[in-house]
């Protein structure tokens, strides 16, 4: 048996990628909450005095970067739920016992959450230009992808090490949402971190969403707390600790 079987892989991606776009509902429940955050905040603190905001920075720019890290971070974790709903409905004892590593099977599940995730936060970040978002050059797209990636690969592996100690959807989604919102708040997605007490600073530097958004905010906005070179490095450990710790665990999950 291959520890990667590619086959086995891509298959996994095209089923999660098929159940996405076959649910409209899905998509538009995925886009609610960070849509409402992006028009109430992004309107109501227009023009307000921020600690720590860059002068020649409006609010709403400053902003779209930390909602579209967030949508990431929601859609993302949750892709763990999926794993869930197929141990309730038997599809994951069928693919436990198949001729396929546990490897490609995480593999498999991370392309499928991230990529579902990165059409989230793409359509977000669509919907915000109408809004008055405008990045400073379409050349930054491709590595606010890179960023946003990187993001998608974390957080699938979290939500996958998560639903591995589950067994009902039930306690998962709680678990996730006690986790979310506090990542969210220490990632300087919608205030900057240089107005936060030194001790919660700190909180936040070991936050990998915190270099998610920097670096999005770094290649869309032009403004950043850390280089884009830290921002990638950061991300690029985290995603990697966090799919060895979500394969890692997996491994352990039994075909009952």
């Amino acid at each position: 048996m291959n520890v990667v079987d590619w086959q086995a892989i891509y298959g996994l991606w095209l089923r999660d990628t098929k159940r996405f776009l076959r649910t409209p509902s899905r998509i538009v429940g995925s886009l609610a909450m960070p849509l409402l955050f992006l028009v109430f905040m992004g309107f109501g603190f227009q023009g307000a005095a921020i600690p720590g905001l860059p002068e020649d920075v409006d609010y709403l720019q400053y902003l779209v970067p930390g909602i579209v890290g967030f949508t990431m971070l929601f859609g993302a974790s949750f892709a763990g739920l999926s794993i869930l709903a197929d141990q309730e409905v038997g599809f994951l004892k069928e693919i436990l016992v198949a001729p396929v590593s546990r490897t490609s099977i995480v593999l498999g599940r991370i392309a499928g959450g991230s990529t579902t995730a990165l059409v989230q936060a793409l359509l977000i970040l669509l919907l915000s230009i109408p809004l008055g978002f405008a990045p400073v050059s379409l050349l930054s797209v491709p590595l606010a992808v890179v960023f946003l990636a990187l993001l998608a690969i974390t957080f699938v592996g979290f939500g996958i090490a998560l639903a591995s100690q589950f067994s009902d959807s039930e306690g998962f989604g709680l678990i996730v949402q006690f986790v979310i919102f506090p990542l969210f708040f220490l990632s300087g997605a919608l205030y900057p971190l240089e107005g936060l007490p030194s001790s919660v600073r700190y909180l936040a530097y070991a936050n990998p969403l915190t270099y998610g958004v920097d670096g999005l905010r770094a290649v869309l906005v032009g403004t950043s707390s850390f280089s884009v070179l830290v921002d990638l490095g950061a991300l690029g450990f985290s995603s990697v600790v966090m799919v060895a710790i979500g394969a890692s665990l997996f491994e352990r999950v039994e075909a009952v």
